[in-house]
């Protein structure tokens, strides 16, 4: 079994690691050390994506992320290259990044008002594929939040929604979080180049 020691290292760094440790060799076992939980889900998002099991234990404030290859999933596999079509490039995607609670400058309680306006109004854009959360963007999935109803019926309709991870820590929300899923840089720079739009707030 391949073993990460990646406490102290902030986002995205552990799934880069991981991401480079799995794509340089064939392993059919891996152990990672992290010492926060939101890195924790990313890595084992990551891990879940690429075909392994994750299982994650945690003791004095460490997590242990083991992840074991699924038989579905052989560590040995030629590339397969995938059509536009398959990938979903030949539709719009548009992706929203929300980096405030609020719209505009000048009044905060009309500008936290636009946004649960903007937010209510969003399944009437037309290819909406993904909302991204960053900064102060993630205290609008919290728990309490006036949002959360409009974000998670979006959800719903098949709109992907990422909320930043070390955003959340940093404010002390991750446990708060009430909808969407916790990310990484990496997937937030990989939906950008993804994206065949991106709408900054």
């Amino acid at each position: 079994m391949e073993i990460l020691d990646c406490k102290g290292l902030a986002c995205p760094s552990p799934v880069l690691r991981t991401k480079e440790l799995i794509e340089s060799r064939t392993v059919e076992a891996v152990q990672i050390l992290v010492d926060n939980e939101a890195a924790s889900q990313n890595v084992s998002r990551f891990l879940q994506s690429r075909g392994f099991q994750p299982d994650v234990t945690s003791d004095a404030g460490v997590f242990t992320i083991t992840g074991n290859r699924a038989e579905s999933a052989p560590a040995s596999k030629e590339c397969e290259v995938m059509s536009d079509r398959q990938l979903g490039l030949d539709q719009a995607r548009t992706m929203v990044m929300i980096a405030t609670d609020r719209i505009g400058y000048g009044d905060d309680t009309l500008g936290k008002k636009l946004m649960v306006n903007f937010l209510s109004t969003l399944k009437e854009m037309e290819g909406l594929w993904r909302l991204v959360f960053v900064n102060n963007g993630v205290k609008l999935t919290v728990a309490g939040a006036e949002t959360v109803p409009a974000i998670q019926e979006l959800e719903s309709s098949g709109v992907s929604v990422l909320v930043c991870g070390t955003c959340l820590t940093f404010f002390d929300l991750l446990d708060k979080k009430k909808v969407g899923e916790t990310t990484n840089m990496l997937d937030i720079v990989t939906s950008m180049q993804v994206a065949s739009k991106v709408i900054n707030l």
